[in-house]
């Protein structure tokens, strides 16, 4: 890991976002709250937070920080057939929280497939990326 007890503890936050692409039916299903397993959004949304407080248990050189505020919004796109998660974490800490972001958007849009999986297996993953960042010595990073 790298030292981080020199570095003043400083508010950070980061966004990411990860998108799911799904037949018409499992979209369907998930708009209406009616797939095999529930509500997916639900369930993916509760992941997310979930992944939140424990990136630094999956991600090996992540260090645990203090979490002061996750939000994950979901955008369903009916012409697309896809969900897709945005999800902004703040904290006050002597490190960044972009891992915990990406962490939970993905591991949000890997819980709508576990949900989902039954009506179509074949759903993809995409554009799971880093949307901003602010705090920290590095400062502010937003996405092209």
């Amino acid at each position: 890991m790298v030292a981080v007890q020199a570095k003043p503890e400083t508010d950070r936050g980061a966004v990411a976002c990860s998108t799911v692409r799904l037949c018409a039916e499992a979209f369907s299903a998930i708009a209406a709250g009616t797939g095999p397993k529930g509500d997916a959004v639900q369930v993916a949304r509760l992941a997310a937070f979930s992944a939140t407080k424990r990136t630094a248990d999956l991600i090996p050189l992540c260090h645990p920080v203090r979490i002061t505020g996750v939000e994950v919004q979901v955008a369903l796109d009916a012409a697309r057939n896809t969900v897709t998660f945005t999800v902004q974490v703040t904290a006050r800490d002597r490190t960044g929280v972009e891992m915990e972001a990406l962490t939970a958007a993905a591991v949000a849009s890997l819980a709508l497939y576990d949900m989902t999986k039954a009506i179509d297996k074949g759903a993809v993953i995409v554009d799971t990326r880093l949307l901003r960042k602010w705090g920290g010595k590095s400062g502010d990073f937003v996405a092209p």
